[in-house]
Order: C-alpha cells, then structure tokens, then sequence
C-alpha cells in the first residue's frame, strides 16, 4: 500500500500462514488430487454480512508472480529452525515456481463486494487448478480467512447506518446528511496502520466521513477511488486547553477566525459544556456564529466529549435551542438553524445508537441535528467469532473419485460444516440459499470467478460496492425522489 511502510512478513506469501499448515502436504491421504473450501459466516452478532474486502487480500497477496526462488530458500530457512528440518514442501514450491511461474494454481468464486447475505450461506470457494498443488487450497487458508475483518467491518458499520436511517425517516425531511452521520475516529486505537487501513475502507462502503487517511489510500489503491472520504478542520482538547481556562473564550473565537468558511468543529467540554454552550456559543460569540449562517459559511459543530451520552446530546441541543432557536421541520421535529450542528464521538457504537437516537425523538428532536464520531467501537471491538468466519474443506478428489468432506463435532453442533461443492442461489421469493453436495445449478449461481492461477477476473470499483450495499430502505426513499 503506498506510503504505508513495508510489507508484513518482508511480503513473502509462503510466510504468510500458520506455522502447522507447513507441515499439512504430509497429511492428506495419497492419491489426493483436488481440495475445495469454502468461507462463511456461521451465524453471529449480526443476521446479514457484507462481503468486503477480499479484493484486497488477492492484490495484496496473491496477484502475478508470488513465488520465487529468493522467497522459497527464505522460507526453507525459517521453517527449518522453526519446525525441525525437511518439513516444508520446498519441491512442492518449486515445482508452482518451475510450473505456474510462481503463480498460483487456485480458483477463486466469490460473491460480489458490498453484497449483504444472510449468514450461514457460503461467501467464496477456493480449489486448486492443479492436481500436484492440493495442499495449495488449504495452505492459503490462514490469509484468505483475514477477510473476516473487513467483512465484519463494513457488516457493522452497515447496521449502524440501518440505525440512523430508520431515525432520519421518521424524524428528518430527507437522508441528504446520512453519508457524513458516523465518521471514523479509529485510527488511534487500532492495532496497526494496515488494520485501520482496511477497517477503514470497510466503513467507507456505508459512509463517507473519516479522519483515517489510511482507509483513503486503501480505497484509492485497492478498489480505484480517487476519494472515498470526506473531513473538516476540528479541534481537539489540546487547542483548546493550551489556551488556558481563562481563555477559553478566545480559543473558541480563534477557530471561528481561523476557519471563516466551511464546516468547523471545536470540542466545547474541556471545563463546563453546559457554560460553553450556553454562555460562550450562545451569549459571548453568538454574533460570529449567526454570521457563519448569515454569510453561508457552512456550519459551527460543537462536540460534547464526555458524560451519558443520551443525557449530555439532548442537553446540548436544549441549551442551543434556547440560545439559537429552532425551525420545525415537516415530521414535527425540532431542528438547530443550519449555521449549527453537533457531533457526539464519545461511547458510540451498535449499541449505544439506538439509546441516544431514541431520547432525542422523545425530545423532539430530529436526527437530523447530530453526527456520530466512533473510533473503538467501529473497528475494533470485533473478531472473529463476531460473525463466526470459518473456512472449510467440504470436497476433495481422491484417487479420480469425488468426496463429500465435512466435520460434525459432537461438542459443538454449531460447528458443523456443509458438504460438497456449493453453489449460493436466489429462491422463488428472491432470498439466497446455499446448495450443498453438488446440488446447485451453476448458471444460477451468485458467486462469480474472480480469480485464476495468479489473475485477478473481477476488479469491482469502490462506487459500484457502495451501490451493492446501499440499504434498501435508503434506495425505495430515494427512488421516489
């Protein structure tokens, strides 16, 4: 990813795997000729995911020539040391190098990036193309599955979307603000800048606010999009404190000076958010913010950072009211003059929304007031088992004959996995269903090829998986506009 530092593991694909799939070449039963998996998520936090994020990995990882003698010599060392000697399958490497020309002999299908599918269907299958390269499947098992975290990603920051919506339409005029109502203030807080990088991109499917930058350049370089996020100059406690409490006043007046046009936003709870929005916004700097409305200069943000954040937003929004005043919009509900907004980014995820929405329409309050800034609870409060992403062998071919594989832990029934080839179709009532042990039809088939021995098939634009994932109820509004 440019400008994002080096590769992790020196980008050599043949250390990019657990340590014991190194060894697995020696555990399949002889004549294996075929493995065929598949990846889906089981059941879960959320009833739908959104498939994202697997174009990255195969342009990251799998694209052209992967494999080359430097890199299997590289690897032949590591594994000697760390596992024993002659366990890694250096003849199996060399014979994809000498063969394929270091590219790999797998096929991928995939559903389309941005699609929502329920969960416990299958998401993407992958086979070796060449008999010799069986273990090959399984082997990029370990990369492949890193998709769960984009997925579960763009999966959440989807339902959130679904939150404000439902709010927007029952208490705003339109959805006009709805891609700048949950912005992205996670990049501290993730593990690394990569991680934050593809969390990023992930959100980017479902909004268009973010201080990641990193999330931009994934977009940009991974799915072709000059920009896929949006920020404005913000303060942070920092700016305002360094002023000193006496001066909070005229910290508060330098960001209206130093940022005359266009959106602004100042944190206002270092000391007193109730004083600051009562008696310096509302009193002592009111003229300077009514003139940012009166010249057309795009809206003061105040950002209350602390406290219940059901209680702390609705008192924000009474104090500016009896400051500023209020139209009534065409639902009922109150609205701020446009010259002003707030933004709440303390303690937002999936399941605080519901509390701080509800208590604002309880209020009176239209949605249309507030944005969300979420950092922790957006990227990083998730894992795996959140969607519980798993990828399985469910067919092999031994010996020229075809084999229906599966596990069925009598532990865990949960665990169960499906059989055979698989196809994810659409039923009579147009709901996707996965057929198992070959007996789907192909042509109906959603899951399409996207990768082939080292050539990427499908190159989606960010633009058409936003549309994919767009919601429903966002397209039938906008549809009668």
């Amino acid at each position: 990813m440019a400008g994002l530092g080096p590769n992790p593991a020196s980008g050599n694909l043949l250390l990019a795997t657990d340590s014991y799939k190194v060894t697995h070449h020696l555990q399949y039963p002889p004549g294996t000729e075929t493995v065929y998996s598949y990846f889906e998520s089981r059941g879960g936090k959320f009833k739908e995911t959104v498939f994202f994020g697997l174009q990255y990995v195969i342009k990251r990882w799998l694209l052209g020539q992967v494999v080359t003698r430097e890199k299997i010599e590289e690897a032949s060392a590591v594994y000697d040391a760390h596992l024993g000697p002659n366990l890694f399958n250096y003849d199996g490497w060399m014979y994809i190098l000498e063969k394929h020309g270091g590219r790999l002999p797998i096929r991928i299908k995939a559903v389309p990036e941005g699609t929502s599918v329920p969960y416990k269907n299958v998401l993407f299958t992958a086979e070796n193309t060449d008999p010799k390269c069986f273990w090959l499947t399984n082997f990029v098992e370990s990369l492949l599955v890193q998709v769960w975290y984009p997925m579960t990603v763009c999966t959440n920051s989807r339902a959130q979307k679904e939150i404000i919506a439902k709010y927007l339409d029952e208490t705003a005029d339109n959805f006009d603000g709805l891609p700048y109502k949950l912005h992205d203030f996670g990049f501290r807080g993730s593990t690394s800048v990569e991680s934050a990088a593809i969390g990023d991109a992930a959100h980017l499917v479902n909004f268009q606010g973010t201080d990641t930058i990193a999330g931009l350049i994934c977009a940009r370089d991974y799915y072709g999009c000059k920009m896929a996020g949006f920020s404005i100059p913000a303060a942070e406690h920092s700016t305002i404190t360094s002023w000193t409490r006496d001066g909070e006043v005229a910290a508060y007046r330098n960001m209206l000076e130093r940022f005359p046009n266009g959106l602004v936003a100042c944190v206002s709870d270092s000391y007193n958010i109730w004083d600051a929005c009562g008696k310096i916004w509302g009193e002592e700097l009111k003229s300077m913010v009514e003139d940012r409305g009166k010249r057309g200069a795009g809206p003061l943000v105040v950002r209350p950072d602390s406290g219940d954040p059901p209680t702390v937003v609705v008192k924000v929004l009474d104090i500016l009211g009896s400051k500023f005043g209020t139209l009534t919009n065409s639902k009922g509900y109150k609205l701020l003059p446009p010259y002003i907004r707030v933004i709440q980014g303390d303690g937002i995820s999936y399941e605080t929304l519901e509390g701080i929405l509800a208590n604002m329409k309880k209020n009176q309050w239209s949605a249309d007031n507030l944005s969300f800034g979420s950092g922790g609870g957006l990227l990083q409060r998730l894992d795996r088992d959140t969607q519980k992403c798993a990828y399985k062998c469910s067919y092999a071919i031994i010996n020229g004959k075809g084999v229906n594989i599966y596990k069925e832990p009598v532990t865990d029934p949960g665990k169960t996995s499906k059989k055979g080839r698989m196809t994810l179709e659409l039923d009579e009532e147009g709901h996707y269903v996965t057929k198992t042990e070959g007996r789907g039809d192909p042509s109906k088939d959603q899951m399409v090829l996207i990768y082939e021995n080292g050539t990427l098939l499908r190159d989606y634009s960010f633009e058409e998986v936003r549309e994919r994932a767009e919601l429903p109820l966002v397209k039938r509004v906008k549809g009668q506009h």
